[in-house]
């Protein structure tokens, strides 16, 4: 596996080697960006088309076309990353973050070590692509969600994250856990963090879910992980009878100005993320007004503060 993916990341190196031109557009939009989650009907190029139209400064890579597994995918292949970087720099677009579905709990050693190692590969890829981010789970998204996470998880989670922080640090990496599932409060994630000890580890703070799940007003939050925000995911929802359902941007009961404020107050120089779950959730209201509305409505709230 080690050799493969040397091998892998050598002939990316030589790939991307001829994709050394200016980036244009990026610096003069607000810093929005959504999640191809969104979108997994659309292809790579009305991705990109769609990005700069409405004037997003980045984009987060979580799938294609519903194929999570991204860098198996063609448009990353290493005979193809070389021409998908200059469509990106073309579009004025950067990558936000590359997420993967690696977990960082397991207690197996065979299976610890295929999340590390799937970890690594989605690390290689933002590394060809000069994204800063990959995102990471603490605990397995399809697994159990006990009250209280047991202390050796932490430890466990803690180790793990170390481990393929220091590999993505050498690639000029930095390896995000989300707050999700299990790890959605402040004192469980500071925990967490603190144990890991490593300055290429830090936090992607999926507002929705401190909030709705944690129990957390914004304010709290950032007060207590703002120095490990390093990206942010957002959306909105209502509380039903059947329980909460995502609603357009501003539609809901999420303080998602107060989170973009509360983020602004610290210098937080990251992206606000839409994470609109069209993959999970294909009842959601198409892309092509979901992902237009939250650009015209965060942007509205960014400019408040310029």
């Amino acid at each position: 596996m080690e050799s493969t993916r040397r091998n892998f990341v050598k002939r990316l190196s030589f790939a991307v080697a001829a994709t050394a031109l200016p980036l244009r557009g990026a610096e003069k939009r607000l810093p929005i960006a959504f999640s191809t989650l969104a979108c997994p009907q659309w292809d790579w190029m009305k991705i990109l088309d769609y990005a700069a139209a409405h004037e997003f400064a980045a984009i987060e890579l979580r799938g294609l076309q519903g194929h999570l597994d991204l860098p198996s995918h063609h448009v990353f292949d290493a005979s193809q990353i070389a021409q998908t970087k200059r469509e990106i720099i073309a579009h004025g677009l950067r990558i936000a973050c590359v997420s993967s579905s690696a977990h960082m709990d397991e207690s197996d050693e065979s299976a610890r070590t295929q999340q590390s190692s799937d970890a690594k590969r989605f690390i290689d890829l933002a590394a060809a692509l000069d994204a800063p981010y990959v995102r990471v789970f603490g605990t397995n998204p399809g697994g159990d969600k006990p009250r209280v996470l047991e202390d050796q998880v932490k430890s466990r989670v803690a180790a793990n994250l170390q481990e393929v922080g220091e590999y993505a640090g050498a690639r000029g990496v930095t390896v995000l856990i989300e707050s999700h599932d299990n790890l959605v409060t402040s004192p469980v994630l500071s925990n967490v963090l603190q144990r890991a000890d490593s300055k290429h580890v830090a936090l992607l703070w999926d507002a929705y879910h401190t909030f709705a799940e944690g129990g957390e007003q914004p304010e709290t939050t950032v007060e207590q992980l703002g120095k490990w925000i390093r990206h942010t995911h957002l959306k909105d929802s209502v509380i039903t009878s059947d329980g909460r359902k995502y609603v357009l941007t501003g539609r809901g009961d999420v303080p998602i100005q107060r989170q973009i404020t509360a983020l602004q107050r610290i210098g937080y120089q990251g992206y606000f993320c839409f994470e609109w779950e069209k993959v999970w959730h294909p009842d959601l209201t198409d892309p092509e007004i979901a992902v237009a509305d939250y650009a015209r409505v965060v942007s509205g709230y960014l400019r408040e503060k310029t």
